[in-house]
């Protein structure tokens, strides 16, 4: 099973690409995290945002791999403990599917987006920039996968 990881940006800065490597290294090849990126639409001071985002919708919703689990990350979806996600981790696991998760620009994810996946996940009721969430994504897929385990990484 591998998690696709489709997020709208590129060019991030060092830190992030940092940050999410080393999370990623530490999965096992069974249970990869890939990031698909997808090129951000674009946006000026006279452009209506929308535009912006639905440029970005195409793209996102053509890279989600066939057959994949999809869970879109939004405001609105259902916030996970560390210990919900990793029994949500047992589930893909026993499943057997790819999972994609769905990641948007400084706008969010367009409502095709949304409707296309089985699943809203909310990270958390703060905002959060769109880089940052790659790096926190990573960490906990790694910490879940670690509960999963039995590993000593999380701790309650």
């Amino acid at each position: 099973m591998h998690i696709h990881l489709i997020a709208v940006g590129q060019k991030m800065p060092g830190w992030v690409k940092t940050g999410y490597d080393e999370y990623t290294k530490r999965l096992p090849q069974n249970f990869s995290l890939k990031l698909i990126e997808v090129p951000p639409g674009q946006r000026s001071k006279s452009s209506d945002p929308k535009r912006a985002i639905e440029e970005e919708s195409d793209k996102v919703l053509n890279a989600i791999p066939s057959g994949a689990y999809v869970i879109a990350l939004d405001e609105r979806g259902k916030q996970w403990t560390t210990l919900q996600l990793a029994n949500h981790m047992r589930e893909w696991m026993q499943a057997g599917r790819d999972i994609a998760l769905l990641v948007g620009g400084p706008d969010g994810l367009s409502e095709a987006c949304k409707q296309r996946a089985e699943q809203l996940w909310s990270l958390s009721n703060l905002t959060l920039p769109h880089s940052l969430v790659r790096v926190f994504l990573a960490e906990q897929l790694y910490r879940g996968w670690s509960v999963t385990q039995g590993h000593p990484y999380h701790r309650e």
